[in-house]
């Protein structure tokens, strides 16, 4: 794997890192409000590269686009709310079971194939998430089940997105993402809303920057690399929320709930490069 990609994809994984931590930054504000700003911030964006690379905007399988957009809203509030109401490492560490979603539905969505084995490293995986939400009593069973939610929603987007990867422009398929959450977010925040102040304008905007410059990054990482070996980097991102958490949050953790992240690292791992 070529240095360039190196860095582009650490880059990319400390700019993740860093808009999870701006979102917990601000837990006086909703998830689903932040998300609103941070998809009002994405759909302009996308829109400008769209219309400057003259790409329909709606695409052309659009009941997939619909519901990969719907899909991709519920895995990101899910998301969220889990980063804000449990600790930041756990949050991550649950988060990465998406790809053994995305595995599972892929057997049924885009017809692959999965070997026996796979099947013991998604066991692996369980194993630990119920080992992190057993020995950490600021993890409740309903966080826990929010979080696995938004793993399995986030897999179910990644099929789609492999299914009409060859008949959509990938702007396009960004388009949809914040194009759904828009009215979705903006219905749900009326009753919850809370008007930011001082920094927290600041905080917001830090968000939406995060994330645009993290997917550049991060596509340049894929673009000019090994997918499988670009994509073990991302794991970095443990190391990242671990450290933050701990210095920014003041969060701490027990041996098992160590031993519980371990597990379900491995188990991902195993599944993909296995």
């Amino acid at each position: 794997m070529n240095k360039k990609s190196v860095q582009h994809m650490l880059l990319a994984g400390f700019l993740f890192s860093l808009m999870n931590v701006s979102v917990k930054l601000i837990p006086h504000i909703p998830a689903i409000e932040i998300i609103l700003f941070r998809s009002v911030f994405s759909l302009i964006l996308t829109y400008i590269l769209l219309r400057k690379e003259s790409v329909p905007v709606f695409g052309n399988n659009k009941k997939l686009l619909i519901l990969r957009g719907i899909a991709g809203s519920i895995g990101l509030m899910t998301f969220f709310y889990t980063l804000q109401s449990i600790p930041l490492a756990s949050a991550v560490t649950i988060n990465y079971l998406a790809p053994i979603f995305t595995t599972i539905l892929g057997i049924f969505i885009v017809k692959e194939k999965v070997r026996a084995k796979q099947f013991l490293y998604f066991g692996v995986s369980f194993a630990g998430v119920v080992i992190i939400q057993g020995f950490d009593p600021r993890i409740t069973f309903l966080d826990m089940t929010i979080g696995l939610i938004s793993a399995l929603a986030m897999g179910l987007a990644y099929n789609i997105i492999r299914k009409i990867k060859n008949s959509e422009h990938p702007l396009v398929i960004m388009f949809y993402f914040p194009f759904i959450t828009i009215p979705i977010a903006a219905l749900i925040s009326y009753f919850v809303w809370v008007v930011p102040v001082g920094w927290d304008w600041g905080i917001l905007l830090a968000v939406g920057l995060l994330t645009q410059f993290a997917q550049y990054f991060m596509t340049l990482a894929y673009q000019n690399a090994n997918l499988s070996k670009v994509a073990s980097l991302s794991y970095i991102g443990i190391i990242y929320a671990l450290s933050f958490g701990f210095f920014i949050f003041g969060e701490t953790y027990s041996l098992m709930v160590f031993f519980g992240m371990i597990l379900v690292l491995f188990g991902v791992a195993m599944n993909i490069f296995k």
